[in-house]
């Protein structure tokens, strides 16, 4: 049975450290695959849309991508549960769209982040089977805030206007109408 961990906050400095990669014959060993299940069952207990391996105290180069009727994110399409080992992203293009985030190592806090509308994805997935894709709009923007956490770096860091800072509760009394039109607009530019 996985084990749910505790999510470091902001602050704690395993946040900022970049992961390591890790070997395929390491992946494959039985306590990583119980730490990936523990990093997957952590990630739906908190009804997080991903979590990284970081935001468990352990940073190495693996995250978990899943979004299913997300009650925090309603308005976030289905992502079929998705884990990402040593994951590099490349934008494809120049066109990016604002995305208001939130984070589980940021409690109570969101912000307006620009995120790239198509990445190229290079990764392996758990069992070190090679993933190349390409993701487009909102689904681009979960994976690119996750591997950030694989980075060092926080949600926090890419917000360019700080006003556009909100708790959850001013968030959903004055800004969730006018972003859910907008990101709204971008899942049907993109259909993710």
């Amino acid at each position: 049975m996985a084990t749910i961990h505790k999510i470091a906050s902001v602050g704690h400095p395993v946040l900022r450290q970049v992961a390591r990669r890790i070997t395929a014959e390491k992946l494959k060993s039985p306590s990583m695959q119980v730490f990936i299940d523990d990093l997957i069952a952590t990630m739906r207990d908190a009804n997080g849309a991903g979590l990284a391996a970081n935001q468990i105290y352990k940073p190495i180069a693996i995250c978990a991508i899943e979004v299913h009727d997300n009650p925090r994110y309603p308005y976030k399409p289905n992502i079929p549960l998705t884990v990402l080992v040593n994951p590099v992203l490349s934008p494809i293009g120049d066109a990016t769209f604002d995305n208001y985030e939130g984070c589980l190592s940021v409690p109570n806090l969101r912000g307006v982040v620009p995120r790239f509308a198509e990445i190229q994805v290079s990764a392996m997935d758990r069992h070190g089977n090679s993933i190349e894709e390409i993701v487009r709009g909102v689904k681009a923007g979960t994976y690119q805030h996750e591997v950030d956490h694989l980075n060092g770096t926080l949600f926090l860091d890419r917000v360019t206007n700080s006003h556009t800072l909100t708790t959850w509760t001013e968030f959903e009394r004055h800004h969730k109408e006018g972003f859910v039109k907008q990101i709204t607009a971008t899942v049907n530019q993109y259909g993710e």
